[in-house]
């Protein structure tokens, strides 16, 4: 009698991401892992308790995303959706449309509003207005900076005096010095103490939300950027959600979650031990199984370009201003150097050049201080590089995790805020490369789309949705940007041994689709239909069982 597996998928396509073993045309998967793959269909006689016909669709290792917000995604569903409006007159008739259905008093929420699309930000006394005096607060696309009107503003303190804004933010004032409703960067922290913490439940609902968004899309991986404090997390038992859903059953890709720097506190050991910042129990990144597993930990630099709030060396073409950090320098660097003595990997959101440096140089420090091998620093954007930082973060091993896909949907105002001359310096791919760099694919959602096709797209084509190509040096192949999904999320999650490639030993996490995204029309790559996502072998968006 032949060996039984438990998933036999024949009359495939298969790019494996393997060197070793590129193609193959089958492929058995047993206890969740890649079994065998083989070069025809007859698969060495193997059978399968489930047996699949691909009828000839590509198939490839899952999707990861090395950045992207999961539980703000998910929460993001359940909000006003903002995203794609290009008139005001419609973002005050959506929130009125749900402040009609709240009772008197209650949070009325939206998301993903884009002040370069409608010309503005939404005016503080139109939102009383429309929202019938509810409070409101809208977040921007780049969750950089949000919108609060009236109601909202009494709530924080910020109408009578008496908050305390945090170091690092700014809440923008009118030529009166009165609030106009916007607040940037670290001021959010005001909301976060209005709106959350977050109940668990809310949470792992939200959770549960995205990952069926995910899974549809052929994710498989995702890294969730910054949860459990500061004005990005929604609560201090927000790990407890992941676990929450991934008991239920109900999250659908496996899970790095990275707890905000504002997460660690001093943790008292023996002097003999180097923990100096982090969690109780001495837990850091890699503590976790295969479905939730802590990652780095993430700090602010600074902020974002389409805010003008990311810190620059030059000012802004259509503002003058160079932005800012998010902190004092010396504050940021000794956040960093005890995050690393104390062994936790560092994942340092930093867009503007001038930010750049201040973590380039604090990375070099640390390592002479406390050298480790495997620390695989990163940093988060890179949005704006010189040549002189590429080649420089290339000799210190720091790993740029950029968003291609920001290109299409918000290349144009960043082309604006930098002007011609830095423009080929966005969110590069090819440099990254060429200086011996691996360039990890993500999405930062809900700031951008998050379908990894749709990523994989613009690492191609680089166009902006205005039709101009942003850094055309800096394409890649369609190859190269699978990679990007695949293998190299796999490595800066420290889990290339565990996924990335279609490798016997490995998970069985693999995707369908209905091209082959290597050789079509790159202008087809977003289009490609999904047709079936597995994670440790078994299906969890469509179905391919006879």
């Amino acid at each position: 009698m032949s060996f039984e597996v438990d998933l036999l998928v024949r009359n495939a396509s298969i790019l494996t991401m393997d060197e070793n073993r590129p193609r193959a045309r089958a492929l058995a998967v047993h206890h969740g892992l890649v079994f065998n793959l083989f070069d025809d269909d007859h698969a060495d006689g193997l059978r399968g308790r489930t047996e699949i016909d691909a009828q000839g669709a590509t198939l490839v290792p899952g999707f990861g995303d090395a950045h992207n917000h999961m539980a703000g995604f998910g929460l993001g569903l359940a909000a006003v959706d903002l995203s794609g409006l290009t008139a005001m007159a419609e973002v005050y008739a959506r929130i009125a449309e749900r402040a009609a259905t709240l009772p008197d008093g209650a949070f009325v929420l939206g998301t993903g509003y884009d002040d370069a699309a409608l010309g503005g930000h939404p005016d503080r006394y139109e939102l009383d207005r429309v929202a019938g005096g509810r409070p409101v607060w809208l977040g921007h696309r780049s969750a950089h900076v949000c919108q609060v009107n009236s109601p909202m503003l009494a709530l924080l303190g910020l109408l009578d005096g008496t908050a305390v804004v945090p170091a690092g933010g700014v809440v923008v004032t009118d030529d009166a010095g009165q609030p106009t409703g916007l607040l940037e960067e670290q001021a959010q922290q005001l909301v976060g103490a209005v709106l959350r913490p977050v109940p668990l439940e809310m949470l792992a609902g939200a959770l549960t939300r995205a990952s069926a968004v995910y899974a549809a899309e052929g994710l498989t991986h995702v890294t969730e950027c910054g949860i459990g404090a500061g004005w990005i997390g929604h609560s201090p038992l927000e790990l407890a959600a992941y676990q929450r859903a991934a008991d239920a059953g109900e999250l659908r890709v496996r899970v790095q979650v990275m707890p905000s720097m504002d997460a660690l506190h001093a943790v008292a050991g023996s002097v003999e031990d180097p923990h100096r910042r982090g969690l109780d129990l001495g837990l850091r990144t890699g503590f976790g199984d295969d479905r939730v597993r802590l990652g780095p930990v993430k700090i602010f630099m600074d902020g974002s370009l389409t805010a003008r709030t990311a810190a620059m060396h030059d000012v802004f073409c259509d503002r003058a201003s160079h932005g800012y950090l998010q902190d004092d320098p010396d504050v940021l660097r000794t956040n960093v150097l005890d995050a690393h003595a104390s062994g936790w990997r560092i994942a340092a959101h930093a867009i503007g050049d001038r930010a750049i440096d201040l973590i380039l140089d604090t990375f070099e420090l640390a390592q002479k201080l406390h050298p480790r091998p495997d620390a695989r620093p990163r940093i988060e954007h890179a949005a704006v590089t010189s040549a002189a930082q590429v080649a420089r973060m290339g000799s210190l091993g720091v790993t740029p995790v950029p968003q291609a896909r920001f290109l299409y949907e918000i290349g144009d105002t960043m082309a604006a805020a930098v002007g011609p001359d830095r423009v080929d310096r966005l969110y590069r791919h090819a440099s990254f490369l060429r200086a011996g760099l691996r360039v990890p694919g993500s999405s930062d959602r809900p700031v951008s789309s998050g379908a990894p096709l749709l990523g994989i797209q613009s690492m191609v084509r680089r166009i902006s949705s205005g039709g101009t190509v942003i850094g055309p040096d800096e394409r890649v192949d369609a190859l190269t940007a699978l990679r990007a999904y695949t293998l190299d999320t796999a490595w800066i999650a420290g889990e290339e041994h565990r996924r990335g490639s279609l490798t016997p030993g490995k998970h069985a996490d693999f995707v369908l689709l209905g091209d082959d995204i290597t050789t079509i029309d790159p202008d087809r790559i977003g289009d490609t239909q999904v047709i079936a996502t597995y994670l440790a072998g078994e299906c969890t968006h469509g179905d391919l069982t006879p």
